[in-house]
């Protein structure tokens, strides 16, 4: 999921909508201890002003010299940069990150409608998943260094590397001498969309803010729903991507409720947040929290009865990990943080974090709150 394009939308359709050509900073190969991994973007205007981090900021600047010839003449070029051992001390850097890396920089401008940014930025826009291939290394004047496809434009053996990378959401290549690929042709990067988590508030009280402003601020999509319209106001969530009213009862209706990564019951009603787990309870949805103490969470599993055994294996109550605190925004970072280590680590995920966060063996958990 290194391909993450939300970050880099502003300065890219800043530039789009003034004509101008950008660079693309593609992270195509690490060795050792990087700050980013393959598939991480960057964007560079021509004024100099770039977007994303390929390293913690040590890099970047000495980058955006080259891009700027890059920008200018339209010829790609490969960046290296090795900081292990004394060879960093070449570049005048002393990093010391132990770390290589290698960077494609390419052109991308009105001559060719800005692709494949656009096509990234029109697949994000609809939540579809996308791969677009790059070409890294090449023999073949037909297709050199830095040329990109789309899916529509690729052959059929590099349509399938697409599908395959769009699927899976990892980074994938093709070989020059690979299976259907001819003698000539070059190694092909397929760098997937990465499409952002979709979180589901189900309770709009003012406790939900805080976690609608830590998800936002990973580029998460966050849509808050509540049946009480003095809370259902979207002035009172400017970050999140939808602010719903609607009935606990209507909350199949009223969403697209089967395409969210996550799910956080906190109305703090027990008669919703019962209706509430009631309809989660049929949907695919792998992580639902439910806020407050053990004793709520087992009256509210009783009242459900036998529906209960549906979210038995994806509820994560009480919500959040052990991080201490009790302010709404200690909640809220306990909640953003078992989200996004079980969106990114898998169901044990939260558990090891909560180990290391509370130093101890303790199921995850925030403040019991009610």
């Amino acid at each position: 999921m290194e391909s993450s394009l939300g970050p880099l939308l502003p300065l890219f359709e800043r530039e789009r909508a003034a004509g101008n050509a950008l660079a693309v900073g593609l992270l195509v190969h690490t060795a050792g201890s990087t700050y980013r991994k393959p598939g991480a973007l960057m964007l560079i205007a021509a004024n100099g002003e770039y977007s994303g981090l390929l390293s913690g900021g040590c890099l970047e600047g000495d980058l955006r010299q080259h891009a700027m010839a890059v920008i200018e003449t339209g010829k790609p070029r490969i960046v290296k940069y090795d900081m292990r051992g004394p060879d960093d001390l070449i570049w005048g850097l002393g990093l010391g990150c132990e770390g290589a890396m290698s960077i494609l920089l390419f052109r991308v401008g009105p001559e060719r409608d800005w692709q494949p940014l656009t096509h990234l930025a029109n697949s994000l826009a609809t939540y579809s998943r996308t791969a677009v291939a790059v070409v890294v290394d090449s023999s073949d004047p037909q297709l050199p260094v830095g040329t990109t496809l789309l899916p529509h434009e690729a052959a059929p053996e590099v349509q399938d590397l697409l599908a395959g990378a769009a699927r899976s959401g990892k980074v994938d290549w093709l070989e020059s001498g690979s299976a259907g690929v001819p003698q000539r042709a070059s190694r092909i990067f397929a760098l997937p969309l990465s499409l952002p988590p979709k979180l589901l508030l189900l309770g709009a009280g003012p406790d939900a803010a805080p976690v609608v402003d830590f998800a936002a601020r990973l580029g998460w999509k966050v849509t808050v729903v509540d049946h009480r319209a003095a809370y259902a106001q979207a002035e009172h969530f400017p970050t999140a991507e939808k602010v719903i009213q609607a009935r606990p009862t209507d909350l199949n209706a009223a969403t697209d409720i089967e395409h969210f990564s996550a799910a956080v019951v906190m109305s703090h009603h027990l008669p919703s947040d019962l209706e509430y787990l009631r309809s989660l309870s049929s949907t695919p949805i792998p992580y639902i929290g439910l806020l407050g103490p053990a004793v709520r969470r087992d009256k509210l599993l009783s009242d459900l009865g036998a529906t209960a055994q549906a979210l038995r294996s994806r509820l994560h109550a009480p919500v959040g990990l052990v991080l201490g605190g009790r302010t709404p925004e200690s909640i809220a970072l306990a909640i953003v943080s078992e989200i996004h280590a079980f969106v990114h680590l898998g169901s044990e995920g939260p558990r090891r974090a909560a180990s290391t966060a509370a130093g101890t063996h303790a199921p995850a958990s925030a403040p019991e709150t009610t």
